[in-house]
């Protein structure tokens, strides 16, 4: 998103009354401005009947590609529908097929799937299909193919928009009275702000196009507003010259410029932080920086910080190899829309799979060469992003405190003292020191929110089985987790979107329809509330008295932003946890990993983990075990889902402490078995009870003494159901806005 994220458009000409959306929020959704419904011999000339009504509908595509012009300018949310069937046709219904051309008097001479002068009429990956050139979708934009009039049967348009974050909708496309009115009707029921621009829509009957119109503002806004373009730009231009008063500015550059040969371009100093990833996707379209730049500069920051703490990499990239692949990037691109995630920097942890580059898990013994990255790789890097490097963790992704590894120990960038966090502890670190714009991690007991905690950045462990964990190493398959960490919200939501996709090819991954949905409140959890709930004073009571604290202190902050506080039973939630290490899951990760393999490299480990695995191996669970805990960990499950069913009186999110203390080094090393069990306190339970959360940064404390105080990271996490993970970074954005507006005011 570009820098003004504040900004709310007022379109004053609006009926029923007034239109005001915040541009952070606002998509503009584009229906089917395809060849077959406004080019000759496509299925909408055959539909219309009349080749002087149906021009019209060609003729809005100048307009509706100024307004794109518009939106893309201060880098809003684009969404483009079609509407298609499958080659096969097993997605069209009968009635759909036949209706029309069944009319013995009827004008549709053609039906869908017949061939017309543009390939098969209404099917996927014909020419007719596609989006008009003018409207060519940019790489980072959504499409949605639809089979039916609206766009949310057979699609993913819900969740897409809910993951967006989206509030407000901006209509155009065609037609007026049959898939735009459909679409916004179906927006509406949902709870979205939606506006048609009037000029910007067109359909195939004048009359039921004026009564649909008519039908959306009319009874004082049934369905919705309606406006026109010229409304809109002046909207735009208010809002620009009140950025400039306030000395910002309100747009990017409208077309792709990051890669026109200009002056200066620049990376950053040194001592610098690298920029957040929206500040360099505008820097890079302004042609401010260059990614080749950013990375010269980036490494000089590597190479230095590794003076600091040497234990972060297991496996750097060559500088002249992300310097080859900057400047294929940059080539690639010149003179076109940018992808999302252009030029971004980012850092693995190595347990997921890079290709060509090995996959150690820290564990030497148990290293391989990949010939094909992991799946959310692949997606980063398709959509722009650097690879600079492998990051060390907890051997065999087996603990929270990043004091197993062969490849050295880690400490927190606030202290070197401190320990980093595990298992994710170099991802945390290379994001924490700013090495990197954000890092692909892992969670199956907290391994991507204790070292985010520890490291006073953004951990997001989405639902199980929405993002792919093909090409990951496994420490437990069926509760494993590729996460996010990023320094910001803004940041982890953008990266979240690049990866979470169904993968067929992934046995555990889940299908979107069997995610949740729900209606949304235009208005945000600040305005609109939302509820939460807080383990019981008993189970805060292990936490250290500075966390305590600080904890109570998020709580307020909460209730400031909009929350309430309600009272849950978190029984199921503490038993959920236990489930973790006293049952038989613990022997599902000596499966994944091997039980042989194990057998065979124990004497070769790290000690700690030698000690955990040889005593679950010389006391293995009864087949009667496993199905004890399988039969209590899905009754469990069940509990904890209701616990967020808010139509029931359930609440919208758990709000914990992220971990219970800070541990020095030396205090992990001297108890590493109590002391680490104690840190999963709050994030052992999500992945076995099928939940989402992420760790904020919430506060910092002083530990030392006096003339030699450290100020250390504090992180709450914010946990919901299954599928909730929109909902979950909802909140936590207010909350993440809060605490800074509490800091600068402190400033």
């Amino acid at each position: 998103m570009a820098p003004a994220l504040k900004t709310t458009l007022a379109l004053q000409d609006a009926k029923p009354y007034a239109f005001e959306c915040p541009t952070a929020t606002t998509a503009l959704i584009i229906i089917d401005i395809q060849r077959d419904f406004v080019d000759p011999g496509g299925f909408g000339s055959i539909q219309c009947g009349n080749d002087t009504v149906f021009s019209r509908a060609r003729a809005i595509v100048p307009v509706v590609k100024k307004l794109l012009d518009a939106f893309r300018s201060f880098g809003g949310h684009v969404i483009h529908t079609r509407e298609g069937h499958e080659p096969g046709l097993a997605d069209l219904p009968a009635a759909k097929r036949l209706r029309q051309i069944s009319n013995p008097v009827g004008h549709h001479s053609l039906g869908i799937g017949d061939q017309g002068p543009m390939g098969k009429l209404l099917i996927r990956g014909e020419y007719g299909h596609d989006i008009v050139d003018e409207l060519t979708p940019w790489p980072d934009e959504t499409v949605i193919d639809k089979p039916g009039k609206g766009s949310f049967w057979g699609t993913n348009i819900h969740r897409i928009l809910l993951a967006r974050g989206i509030t407000h909708l901006i209509f155009a496309g065609v037609t007026t009275e049959c898939c735009v009115s459909t679409t916004l009707r179906e927006c509406a029921d949902r709870g979205y702000q939606c506006i048609v621009l009037e000029d910007c829509t067109q359909g195939f009957d004048a009359q039921q196009m004026t009564t649909s119109l008519d039908i959306i503002s009319g009874q004082d806004g049934l369905f919705g507003f309606v406006g026109n373009s010229p409304d809109f730009f002046q909207a735009i231009d208010r809002a620009s010259a009140k950025a400039l008063t306030q000395g910002l500015a309100l747009t990017p550059p409208a077309t792709p410029m990051g890669n026109k040969d200009s002056e200066p371009r620049f990376g950053f100093l040194p001592d610098e932080s690298v920029p957040s990833v929206d500040q360099l996707l505008t820097d890079y379209r302004q042609s401010i920086r260059c990614p080749v730049e950013v990375i010269k500069s980036l490494y000089k920051r590597i190479n230095q910080y590794k003076d600091v703490d040497p234990a972060v990499w297991i496996h750097l990239e060559p500088e002249a190899n992300v310097l080859h692949a900057a400047t294929k990037l940059v080539n690639k691109y010149k003179g076109k829309p940018l992808p999302s995630l252009y030029g971004i920097p980012f850092s693995v942890k190595d347990t997921i799979d890079v290709a060509g580059v090995p996959t150690t898990a820290a564990c030497p013994s148990y290293a391989y060469t990949p010939q094909v990255s992991a799946t959310a790789v692949r997606r980063v890097l398709d959509a722009g992003a650097l690879f600079i490097g492998k990051v060390n963790l907890d051997q065999l992704a087996t603990g929270l405190s990043g004091c197993r590894s062969p490849y050295g120990t880690p400490h927190s960038v606030f202290s070197d003292k401190h320990i980093s966090g595990g298992s994710s502890s170099g991802s945390c670190v290379s994001v924490g020191e700013r090495l990197v714009s954000f890092g692909l991690a892992t969670d199956t007991a907290g391994s991507g929110r204790v070292p985010a905690a520890f490291n006073g950045i953004v951990g997001f462990k989405p639902t199980k089985g929405t993002v792919s964990a093909r090409g990951l190493v496994p420490a437990c398959r069926t509760l494993d987790t590729i996460t996010v960490v990023a320094p910001s919200i803004t940041e982890a939501r953008k990266i979240w979107q690049v990866i979470a996709h169904h993968d067929p090819e992934d046995p555990y991954s889940k299908l979107p329809h069997t995610l949740p949905t729900w209606h949304i409140d235009y208005r945000g959890p600040r305005v609109g509330g939302f509820t939460f709930a807080v383990p019981p004073p008993t189970i805060l009571k292990v936490c250290k008295k500075e966390y305590r604290e600080l904890f109570s202190s998020a709580v307020s902050a909460l209730q400031s932003c909009g929350g309430t506080l309600k009272e849950v039973d978190y029984t199921p939630f503490s038993a959920a946890g236990d489930l973790l290490y006293d049952g038989s899951l613990l022997h599902e990760r000596i499966h994944c990993i091997g039980h042989r393999f194990l057998q065979s490299n124990l004497p070769d480990m790290h000690p700690v983990i030698r000690e955990l695995f040889d005593k679950a191996m010389s006391n293995p669970p009864s087949v009667y075990d496993a199905f004890r805990d399988q039969a209590l960990q899905a009754r469990l499950t069940r509990e904890v889902q209701g616990v967020f069913d808010v139509l029931k009186g359930g609440v919208d999110v758990l709000v914990v402490p992220t971990t219970t203390q800070h541990p020095t080094i030396k205090e992990m090393e001297a108890d590493p078995l109590k002391l680490n069990s104690e840190l999963g306190t709050f994030t052992h339970c999500a992945n076995v009870v099928d939940l989402c959360g992420v760790s904020v940064p919430a506060g910092t404390w002083l530990w030392g003494k006096e003339g030699d105080e450290r100020k250390m990271p504090f992180g709450i996490t914010i946990l919901s159901g299954s599928g909730y993970d929109a909902k979950v970074l909802d909140i936590a954005g207010v909350f993440e806005e809060e605490m800074m507006q509490r800091e600068t005011f402190r400033l």
